[in-house]
């Protein structure tokens, strides 16, 4: 995500001196379905993530001794056990097993835990020395050949610490009717305290730790470790598996293969930064890399998970093997250039595969960034810069492109749109996150001639894009209520983009993806205030698609009920 903050290196002095004794965040008071866990050894809570028909990845950190602190190298190796049941008792335990760790892994534990059963709910926890973690409940994908009658997810992206509380984590945690959580990326912030938080000022809710832009292995495992402990984060983590992936602030702002907007000179070489933070991110999230939970082994994330015959969800990697955004695209016309790319040829060739008419009925996928063409020649001009705060959409020249997304590599979008179009490839949904606003659209063949058909044909699917858990939007850029600036700037896009069906500047939330053989419906969920802890929740909109359809229609009401 394109991030516009000129005082970011004016503030950094300031804002790291008057940060310099904050310490990590404690856990929160909220109840933990293990009333004997020991906080202090598992402060860093449980998680699960990428289930199988009969496996699931299982997480924790162990602190052994009071001098094995996140990123301190330090500390014992020991031993930990772990548990799976069928019941939050424990009195029907499945699958146990041991795993070593020590500082050479940050003191992490994970493993791919298998032979269990299909479309099951599992609970789990792990022991050390007689103490024992919190129990954290998960569930195993339908089997491959299964018919599941539903599928309901929540859908998160773009949760900086110190913009706001999670409060759209907590919501998401109390509810009873989902499956797993799917993070679209911007799972953690890499700036210091003062350079990018709440709104206009930068103010920050609560500064991150440790107190300076993350540049060390040492500096992104604290940084992992704060986020852990963030109490309504590590619910929703006990409850629910998470499917992730990673777009930028995992490392530094827009990135690509060989460099970053925010990556300096005097910051080291790049990609021994960018080794080190997806070294920590493979030890600190419960996710399979290179398709193991083994360490080392390779930092490939793009992946398929299956769901019974109903739904394949594919999770790209828009990061590590794109090439360098282009500054002037109207000017030198590289941003159709073939031989530039956002995928790399390896992943864009699995991608096609994945959207065969051979495969699952909906094939999901996980997009860091949005797909949709988007133009804006009519945009008032002295909105420009604000609306470039939130998205990146456009230059100040006015170019209808944001460089940062598919609109950069429109060889790689249109090679993939034909390859849906030429091979009859139906039921195709794009879940994106990124841009800090909630999106609906189809995906025109031709977004100039849009709705007019091309080959018979006019969309090759459907995008849902969620907004954002905390990071700033339009509203919080501009200092305007809502409803007020961002309407002008919306009604104007979608004058522009006729296949632009939703569009919200203003809200911060969450959303809940429900899956039938019917139709994918998307409900958006706005919580009250991101700057409130115990701030309250209610639904704004609801877009379905219906199958065979690669259209969007308004709902009217979530699923579920309001």
């Amino acid at each position: 995500m394109t991030v516009y903050s000129p005082t970011r290196r004016a503030v950094l002095a300031a804002g790291a001196a008057g940060a310099a004794s904050t310490a990590l965040l404690t856990p929160g008071a909220h109840a933990s379905p293990a009333a004997t866990a020991d906080r202090r050894a598992f402060a860093h809570g449980v998680a699960s993530g990428d289930p199988l028909p009969t496996g699931v990845v299982l997480w924790t950190r162990v602190t052994p001794s009071s001098a094995a602190t996140p990123g301190s190298g330090r500390g014992p190796r020991v031993e930990v056990r772990w548990e799976v049941a069928e019941d939050a008792a424990f009195r029907r335990v499945v699958r146990r097993g041991r795993a070593v760790t020590g500082p050479w892994r940050d003191h992490t534990v994970k493993v791919d835990v298998g032979g269990l059963r299909p479309a099951r709910w599992y609970w789990y926890r792990f022991t050390w020395q007689g103490r024992t973690s919190r129990v954290g409940r998960t569930r195993t994908a339908p089997a491959a050949d299964a018919e599941p009658g539903r599928l309901r997810w929540g859908v998160v992206s773009c949760a900086n610490l110190q913009a706001g509380w999670f409060s759209a984590y907590r919501h998401l945690a109390a509810r009873d009717d989902l499956d797993l959580v799917v993070h679209l990326g911007d799972y953690l912030y890499e700036y210091a305290p003062g350079e990018y938080g709440e709104g206009q000022e930068n103010t920050d809710v609560r500064p991150h730790v440790p107190a300076r832009e993350i540049v060390s292995l040492a500096d992104y495992r604290q940084r992992h470790a704060q986020y852990k402990t963030d109490p309504d984060l590590a619910d929703l983590h006990a409850r629910l598996p998470f499917v992730v992936t990673w777009d930028d602030h995992e490392s530094t702002n827009d990135a690509w293969r060989g460099g970053a907007e925010n990556h300096q000179p005097d910051e080291g070489d790049w990609r021994r930064r960018r080794a080190r933070a997806h070294r920590a991110y493979d030890e600190w999230m419960p996710a399979r890399m290179s398709a193991t939970a083994d360490l080392g082994d390779g930092t490939r994330l793009f992946r398929r998970l299956r769901f019974g015959r109903l739904a394949e969800l594919s999770m790209l990697d828009l990061r590590t093997y794109r090439d360098q955004q282009v500054a002037t695209p109207l000017v030198d016309g590289e941003v159709s250039d073939p031989d530039r790319t956002i995928t790399g040829r390896q992943q864009l060739d699995w991608l096609k595969d994945s959207l065969r008419p051979s495969r699952p009925q909906w094939k999901l996928v996980g997009n860091p960034v949005m797909i949709a063409p988007v133009t804006f020649a009519s945009l008032p001009a002295e909105l420009v810069d604000n609306v470039n705060d939130v998205a990146g959409l456009l230059p100040r020249d006015g170019s209808p492109y944001n460089v940062d997304q598919w609109d950069g590599y429109t060889d790689d979008r249109r090679e993939l749109f034909a390859h849906i179009r030429d091979r009859g490839v139906r039921d195709v949904v794009f879940l994106t996150g990124d841009i800090h606003s909630g999106w609906a659209c189809e995906l025109p063949y031709d977004a100039g001639t849009y709705p007019v058909p091309v080959d018979g044909e006019t969309s090759a699917g459907v995008e849902l894009v969620c907004t954002s858990v905390t990071s700033n939007n339009l509203k919080d850029i501009t200092g305007t209520p809502p409803g007020t600036t961002s309407r002008g700037v919306e009604t104007a896009i979608k004058a522009d983009n006729l296949h632009v069906k939703y569009l919200d500047f203003d809200s911060h939330g969450f959303s809940v993806l429900d899956i039938t053989s019917r139709r994918v419906q998307m409900d958006w969920w706005v919580i009250s205030s991101r700057t409130d802890r115990r701030a309250g929740v209610e639904w704004s909109t609801s877009w379905r698609t219906r199958a065979g359809t690669a259209t969007l229609e308004q709902a009217d009401a979530p699923v579920g009920g309001r």
